[in-house]
Order: structure tokens, then C-alpha cells, then sequence
């Protein structure tokens, strides 16, 4: 089962978000290009500073996933295994639909390192308990600090404000159920999750779904073991990661122009990707880039009629930096992982598109 779940990843798997992503930059690009554009966005040293920069918080980003997977593991893997598991998931979470993401194999990919089941399924559910409790915690705060009329602000603020609202509430509902079956009752969770699924119509999903149930029941006996040290340092690791992501937008504004208000870009950042939840390309790619091109658009010190055509720009360097890197080092690791994990039945990557 463990072989079909992460199964074989087709080269189109790969070039389909990439298309989707540049293709719609490109069009973003050539229906409002202007010069004027490339007399703002020019590649000086001190631009290439700041890029390095937003490159560094994507290491930061990184960094808080790996010491944050290895406090759930309590040390039993590796950084190298920790690095690994995160590249992996990050690969698979770029090349599914953004509510699907890299969750659904991420027990395969630390079981494989050598975790029992139980422990592996304890890891991934609280990996998910942690990000939803960081947008649930600190999206309230960031939303009274700068105001809805501020963050929501410009021609799409109502559907945008929609957007965002729906995502929260979606990840809301997620924490305060996980949390109820992590830590009240894990068999009524599971009780719940088995009859919602043998509904006409789900039944197909049936076997997922009471394989989900086992693995909240293991989850919750593994971490009832914790002391509040452990949740202390796995929500500080969570923060540096999820903040130093949203600061990269920060840095690559910072390479070309001076803006006023930085905490707005990282508010809007924090928006941005609830507003992602519904995303239904892979990756988020074509819907990411259209986002962050309108809604970040207004903040940029440039003429109104270029406004887009430099956050388009803007997009794609941001994609260049937080989304393309983990689709070539999925596609170098995942070949060597699944042989090392499954033998030859995973020659890996394939060229064939069926």
C-alpha cells in the first residue's frame, strides 16, 4: 500500500505547476507591460543583497521544519533524515493541490526513516496541529493590529476578504477537531470519521478513512507522553519557520524599492495563504502568483499603471525563491529515496505520461 500511496511521479507532475506558474506570470507581464517596469526593477548589488536575504529566510523557514521534526521524533532522527523528510514534503505539497498537500504521504516518509507507524503518524499529526495553531493564533493578531480595511484594501478587497475568511474558517474547524481528538477523545474522532465516510457516496474512501481514525488514536497516545517544554519549543521552531517564509516577500520588495509599511506586506503575506487553502492547481501555481500580484500590488512605490506589471515581476521571483527550489530537489531525492525504500519496484521518476 505504502509503494501505491507515494507511487511513481510522472515528469508532467513536475512541468505542470512550472507551466502553470510562469505561464500565468508571462501573461500577467505581457498584458501590462510597460518599460517603465524594468527602470524600477534593476538588478544592483544592492538588490542582489536582498535577494540573498529572502534566500536566507527560506533557510530559516527550513531550518524550523528540520528542529521541529526531529523535537517530534525526540532525536531519533537524524538532520540529514530530518532534511530529507522535509524536501520530500515539500516536493510532494508543490505538485498536489494546495488542500491536498504533502500530509497524505508524510507518514510514509518518516516511517521509512525508520519511525514506527504509531510515532509517524504522532509526527505528521502534530506537524498539522502546530501549522493550523499558528495561523489560528497569530492571524487574529496580525488582522486587529493592522485593520481589515488596510489588509483587505483595493479593487478585489471584498473577494479577497472572502477568500480569506472561508481558509480560516476551514483551518479553524481542522484544529479545534484535531484537538478534540488528539487530546479529549481519539476514539470518538475516529467513531465520527469511520460513519461520515460509510455515507452513499464515500463509501470508495471508506478504508482511507479508518486508516485516518487509527492514526489519531495512535497520535494520541504518543503525545500524552509530552511535557510542556516539548510544546513550547515545537511552537517557537513553527514560528521561525511559517514567519521566515512570509519574510520573503519582505526582502524582495526591499531589493528594489523602500516601503513604509513592512508589517503590511507580512500581514498580507499571513492572508495570502489561507486565501491558498482553495487552490485547486497544484502547488497553488497560476492562483499563487495571481494573489500575491493583486493583492500586494498597492503597497509598491511605483505609478498606478504599473502597479501589476511590477508585482508580476515581483511573483516570479517570489516563486523562484520559496516554490521552484523544492520542485529540483524533490526530483534529485525522491529517485534515490524510493529505491533505498521500496527496491526496484520504484525506478522513480518517469518520462511517461500516463
Amino acid at each position: 500500500m505504502e509503494n501505491n500511496t507515494v507511487g511513481r511521479v510522472r515528469w508532467w507532475k513536475i512541468a505542470l505547476p512550472v507551466l502553470f506558474g510562469l505561464g500565468f506570470v508571462a501573461w500577467m507581464i505581457a498584458r501590462d507591460f510597460d518599460p517603465a517596469i524594468f527602470e524600477h526593477v534593476r538588478f544592483t548589488w544592492h538588490a542582489l543583497l536582498f535577494i540573498l536575504v529572502a534566500f536566507l529566510f527560506m533557510v530559516g523557514r527550513d531550518l524550523g521544519y528540520i528542529i521541529r521534526i526531529r523535537l517530534f521524533s525526540r532525536g531519533q532522527l537524524s538532520w540529514r533524515q530530518a532534511f530529507r523528510i522535509i524536501m520530500l514534503w515539500e516536493f510532494t505539497s508543490a505538485v498536489t493541490p494546495s488542500a491536498i498537500g504533502g500530509t497524505s504521504v508524510a507518514v510514509v516518509f518518516v516511517h521509512k526513516e525508520g519511525i514506527p507507524v504509531g510515532k509517524s503518524a504522532a509526527i505528521v499529526m502534530l506537524t498539522s496541529f502546530f501549522d493550523e495553531l499558528y495561523f489560528a493564533v497569530v492571524f487574529p493578531v496580525v488582522f486587529f493590529i493592522v485593520g481589515g480595511d488596510r489588509l483587505f484594501d483595493g479593487p478585489m478587497g471584498h473577494q479577497l476578504m472572502l477568500f480569506a475568511a472561508i481558509g480560516y474558517g476551514v483551518k479553524l474547524a481542522y484544529l479545534l477537531l484535531l484537538s478534540y481528538g488528539l487530546f479529549l477523545n481519539p476514539l470518538g474522532l475516529k467513531w465520527l470519521i469511520v460513519k461520515i465516510f460509510s455515507l452513499p457516496g464515500l463509501r470508495r474512501w471508506r478504508p482511507g478513512a479508518v486508516k485516518a481514525g487509527t492514526d489519531v488514536v495512535r497520535s494520541a497516545i504518543e503525545i500524552r507522553r509530552y511535557r510542556p517544554r516539548f510544546w513550547a519549543e515545537s511552537f517557537a521552531a513553527t514560528f521561525l519557520s511559517w514567519s521566515s517564509r512570509y519574510l520573503v516577500a519582505n526582502a524582495l520588495f526591499m531589493a528594489f524599492f523602500m516601503l513604509s509599511d513592512q508589517f503590511l506586506v507580512f500581514a498580507r503575506q499571513l492572508a495570502m495563504w489561507i486565501m491558498m487553502l482553495v487552490a485547486p492547481t497544484p502547488g497553488g501555481s497560476g492562483f499563487a502568483e495571481y494573489i500575491f500580484s493583486n493583492f500586494l500590488s498597492d503597497v509598491i512605490p511605483v505609478g498606478a499603471s504599473i502597479q501589476i506589471g511590477t508585482a508580476a515581476v515581483i511573483a516570479l521571483l517570489w516563486r523562484l525563491v520559496t516554490y521552484y527550489p523544492y520542485l529540483i530537489m524533490g526530483a534529485v531525492i525522491l529517485p534515490r529515496w524510493l529505491r533505498r525504500s521500496f527496491g526496484r519496484q520504484n525506478p522513480g521518476i518517469s518520462r511517461k505520461a500516463g
